[in-house]
């Protein structure tokens, strides 16, 4: 169907609202749903192929996007000023916990130790799309959902960091010709996710300045279309080495802290995401692969749950070191399961780094997308039932 794109969106998007009614008797996540019937277009099926889905990468990369601008929007200062650094001790612990889990358990397994170090920093990173989304869906809210939504956001930005350093560290090891220095293993990455907060809060500035000309909701909706399709743009284009996470995330905190009429924004965007949400997450789903379930062996396994263990200890850890809720102490860790965009991103970028492993670190990690998209949005919801927060926005 790559030659008829827009039979490939129609029959997502039809796809996408039948299982949403479907999932919807069985009381699991709207987002399950779609991962759902994208596997059944995708690889069961075979209507949406992969010469399809990447021709529709665009769809996905405005997505992510706009995922990430609403994430930033919930970046109030006065919010901020009130939790502290909860959120970024909470990020670190659970960031380092994850990649030390991973590393410690496939180097005892005796796997090279330039793949250790790969997939260590590739655990690191978690998905904010799935866990959005079932915020979104059930209208959650309370001290988790709170707490949640900053340690998302800047879990990407310690992926990337970690991953550019620990990518570093392989490539020397993989090797030895190449000597690791303080450039290339902390002035680049830090450079790296400066500029892309830079160029977001910029791009969010000038939004926000824009705005006080137009004041309908058609025009507020096409300014942040504008604001979101060019912080993307810029990220991809290939002279400047951005995070368009980063970047969107930073227009989205900046426009809700500099203008006025910020929730009228947010109104205009959430009445144009949901579809594109559903089109991103069918269209994920497609492209996942069931045979690297068969290629990832016990290092597979181990990736999957260590990775897990690592996220909860290390959420637990640094909220009782902080003295949060007791609901944050029990359930944070349990909804930073999800992973996808940004891990995926980082184990194509080893098949470039290193090729001698790359290989299996991306089946790996595709092996474990697809684990952690099915049931991570699962475990979001149960998590945040326990803790009471479904239905109090």
């Amino acid at each position: 169907m790559s030659q008829y794109p827009l039979l490939a969106l129609a029959a997502a998007l039809a796809v996408g609202l039948l299982m949403s009614r479907i999932i919807r008797y069985l009381h699991l996540p709207n987002v399950t749903g779609y991962l759902i019937g994208g596997l059944l277009l995708g690889p069961v099926l075979g209507v949406l192929d992969v010469t399809t889905t990447s021709s529709l990468n665009v769809i996905s990369d405005v997505a992510l996007g706009f995922i990430a601008y609403s994430i930033g929007a919930e970046f109030k200062l006065s919010y901020l000023k009130d939790i502290g650094v909860k959120p970024v001790v909470i990020t670190c612990f659970e960031s380092v916990f994850a990649s030390l889990f991973v590393f410690l358990a496939l180097w005892a397994m005796g796997q090279p130790l330039p793949m250790c170090l790969m997939l260590g920093a590739i655990a690191a990173a978690t998905a904010p799309a799935a866990t959005l989304m079932v915020i979104r869906q059930y209208r959650a809210d309370g001290p988790v959902c709170r707490m949640l939504l900053p340690v998302v956001a800047m879990d990407d930005a310690t992926g990337l960091m970690l991953y550019a350093i620990l990518s570093k560290l392989a490539l020397s090891l993989d090797n030895p010709e190449l000597t690791p220095n303080l450039v290339n293993l902390l002035l680049l990455p830090l450079l790296q996710i400066v500029e892309s907060l830079a160029v977001g809060v910029a791009i969010g500035f000038l939004l926000s300045f824009v705005l006080r000309f137009f004041h309908s909701r058609g025009n507020k909706l096409a300014l942040t279309l504008t604001a979101v399709f060019l912080g993307v743009g810029l990220s991809s284009a290939s002279l400047l080495n951005l995070s368009s996470l980063l970047v969107c995330m930073m227009i989205g905190a900046t426009m809700v802290n500099v203008y006025p009429k910020y929730e009228s924004m947010l109104e205009v965007s959430d009445r144009f995401t949901p579809p594109l949400f559903m089109l991103f997450f069918v269209l994920s789903g497609a492209a996942l692969d069931f045979s690297v379930l068969m290629t990832v062996g016990l290092a597979g396994v181990a990736y999957v749950v260590v990775r897990v263990i690592g996220k909860v200890c290390g959420a637990t850890l640094g909220a009782v070191i902080e003295k949060c809720d007791k609901h944050i102490i029990k359930y944070l860790g349990l909804t930073l399961v999800p992973q996808a965009g940004v891990a995926i991103g980082m184990a194509r970028l080893a098949l470039q780094d290193l090729p001698a492993y790359g290989a299996q670190i991306n089946a790996i990690v595709l092996a474990g997308t697809l684990i952690y998209e099915l049931t991570g949005p699962v475990i979001t919801k149960i998590a945040l039932t326990k803790a009471g927060e479904i239905g109090k926005a």
